[in-house]
Order: structure tokens, then sequence, then C-alpha cells
């Protein structure tokens, strides 16, 4: 499937996104907030999709705007690259741990979009990013994939190493839910439709 390119503009933020969900892992990520561009960066590594971002918001305010903002777009992306979903894998889960702190991440794209997140955090920031906001980010991204998403800090000591765990498996899950399996024909659900 082809790319597909996001573009958002508002009175607080202009964002411009592209992914490739079966791509080879390159990123480009602007966005003005050092620590959210290192995981947006993970996440495409992590996860082999291609994904620039060349987001400006309204930082002089606080990162709010522009966190959410790339979450719509991410979000927009993911549910665009699909398509109808034919072939694909639709639910995957994984673990990955780093260091002292692991994560858990399921998924289904199943057109439903819902999210539970749980972590404790010790800080009230990593960086130059709110940590509130990144439980607020994976829920924006699964509310406009159209995809149920549970994320969950089992547990951990240090923020940044919390954080990476959590991108890390999202990553690794949705890159293995939109696999194509061969085997499949048409959506693998038993309604015949995973976008309604």
């Amino acid at each position: 499937m082809a790319p597909k390119t996001i573009h958002r503009t508002t009175g607080e933020t202009d964002i411009l996104l592209t992914l490739d969900l079966y791509g080879r892992g390159h990123a480009n990520i602007v966005t003005g907030i050092g620590f959210f561009d290192h995981m947006l960066t993970l996440f495409a590594h992590h996860g082999l999709f291609d994904l620039e971002i060349d987001a400006r918001g309204d930082l002089e305010v606080d990162e709010h705007h522009t966190v959410e903002d790339v979450g719509i777009c991410l979000g927009k992306a993911i549910h665009a690259g699909l398509g109808d979903r034919s072939g694909i894998v639709r639910t995957a889960h994984s673990y990955v741990p780093m260091d002292e702190s692991l994560a858990f991440v399921a998924i289904d794209l199943s057109g439903r979009p819902y999210c539970v997140f749980e972590a404790q955090w010790h800080t009230p920031r990593i960086g130059n990013l709110g940590t509130d906001l990144i439980g607020h980010f994976f829920e924006t991204v699964a509310f406009h994939g159209g995809f149920n998403l549970h994320a969950r800090v089992e547990y951990g000591r240090n923020d940044h190493h919390q954080s990476e765990a959590l991108f890390k498996a999202f990553a690794r899950a949705l890159d293995a839910a939109v696999s194509k399996d061969p085997r499949r024909q048409g959506v693998p659900s038993t309604k015949g439709t995973l976008t309604a």
C-alpha cells in the first residue's frame, strides 16, 4: 500500500505527517519536543514504519496541542493506510523490557476505537514532555485510528525507560497486527467489515 499523508492545520498547530505501515523503519521527526521526537523515532524504527512528521505548534503555550494533534494525524494515517483492513492479522500484542521496566501493549484493529492505558509515573516531565500526555497520546491515536488499544507499564523505576518500553511495545504490536496473513481471504471478521 502507498504511504498516507495527513495535513492538519488549526489555530494551534500545523502538522504534516506521512506514514507507510509497510516501510523499513525510516524516520524524520520534528515536533519541537525533543523527547517526543525520540519516542516517535523509536516507534517507527521498531515497527518498521516509515514516518515523517513536520509539526509546528504553539509550544509557547505548552506541548499539549502539538502532542494531541500529532496523535490525531498518526491515528488517521494508520486508519487510511489499512484501507478496508482486508487480509490483515488484526490482533497482536507485545511485551517489551527496557532495563528495569516492562511494558505491554495489545491491539485489535477492529474498527472500534477504545483505549485502556495504565502507567504510574514518578516525575511530572520527561525532558520537555509532560508524562500526563503520554496516555493522552495513545488514547488519541487509538480513537482516530479506529482500533482497540490496551497499554500498560507492568513495572519500572525510571520514567524514560517506562515510556520507551511502551512506544516499542506499541510499535511491535501494531507491526504484527497490520501484517498480511497469506491464508486470509477478505476481512478478518465474521461480520464482514472492520471499518463501520
